[in-house]
């Protein structure tokens, strides 16, 4: 039987709860660090996911989640570290490097990035890819491509 490598699922949110939900859900399954890679327009959930991941991660509850547009990155402590990247600003690989992202990947952390669509090169490591398609106001499509052995185990507990 040849080894599986990838796996993907669509999912429909219908609210904001629920794509906090999904983030919280695959919070609570994660055993090890994690790579999670957000794509999406502005608006479509991407934040929002990260709010339940974190929850999910037990981040405390005086941790307020937010975009780190300004900052680049966002620190949150839990049961593993949440790194929380945003890429939306950046234009090259150079300005990447600087905020630390490839650091991160040596340790034993989360590491959520929005506008993953930034990152040229490819992760050559376990990771997931979550693309947040709006379809009205209120409903998303969720598409979900986990790419490696921990990450397959991952969502297929979803």
């Amino acid at each position: 039987m040849p080894i599986q490598t990838s796996f993907q699922l669509q999912i429909s949110s219908r609210s904001v709860e629920e794509t906090r939900s999904l983030g919280m859900r695959i919070g609570q399954h994660i055993h090890s660090s994690t790579i999670i890679a957000l794509y999406g327009d502005l608006g479509s959930g991407k934040t929002a996911f990260v709010q339940g991941l974190a929850k999910g991660l037990d981040v405390p509850d005086d941790y307020y989640i937010t975009s780190p547009t300004y900052t680049l990155l966002n620190e949150y402590p839990g049961r593993f570290p949440l790194y929380h990247f945003d890429f939306y600003r950046l234009e090259s690989m150079v300005d990447i490097h600087s905020t630390g992202f490839f650091e991160k990947l040596d340790t034993h952390g989360i590491i959520a990035v929005e506008w993953a669509d930034r990152l040229s090169e490819d992760l050559e490591m376990d990771h997931i890819c979550i693309e947040f398609i709006i379809c009205d106001d209120d409903s998303r499509i969720i598409n979900l491509h986990a790419i490696g052995t921990n990450a397959i185990h991952l969502i297929q507990k979803l």
